[in-house]
């Protein structure tokens, strides 16, 4: 990799993100401000009388994440590693995703979404990352 970009998360010449550490940390910090303006939008919306408060669908938070992990996508050049790795990703990630929505079907779908956000994130970014690399390093 060659010379790196200043900023957060760290990302080299072309505009890859450098470390898992920092693909994660971002899309987590993403995932959070995700959540509290949900329940920013949620608790106006419950004073209002406009319904009752976690009603809803806490997957919406995963909208910051998955803007992070389309830019560092396109960063890299096109070619079967950067496909590979972002359809296992997504595959593995919404069934984590679901899985743990399952899991939690006694919380409101703002919290019970959230969760399977927080899960498709954590998953997906690990997949993405591994596996970009990986692959990117077999194919040459």
């Amino acid at each position: 990799m060659s010379e790196q970009r200043s900023g957060f998360p760290r990302r080299d010449a072309e505009g890859r993100i450098l470390t898992l550490g920092d693909l994660l940390g971002v899309s987590l910090a993403g995932l959070v401000i995700g959540v509290l303006a949900l329940v920013l939008f949620e608790w106006a919306f419950a004073t209002m009388g406009a319904g009752g408060f976690g009603r809803t669908n806490g997957w919406l938070a995963v909208i910051l994440p998955v803007w992070l992990f389309w830019d560092d996508f396109r960063a890299w050049e096109f070619g079967a590693a950067r496909v590979m790795a972002a359809l296992g990703g997504l595959a593995v990630g919404v069934v984590a995703g679901l899985l743990a929505a399952g899991l939690a079907t006694g919380l409101p779908p703002l919290l019970s979404g959230a969760l399977a956000a927080a899960v498709f994130t954590v998953v997906y970014a690990v997949i993405w990352f591994q596996g970009v690399h990986w692959l990117a390093r077999r194919t040459g």
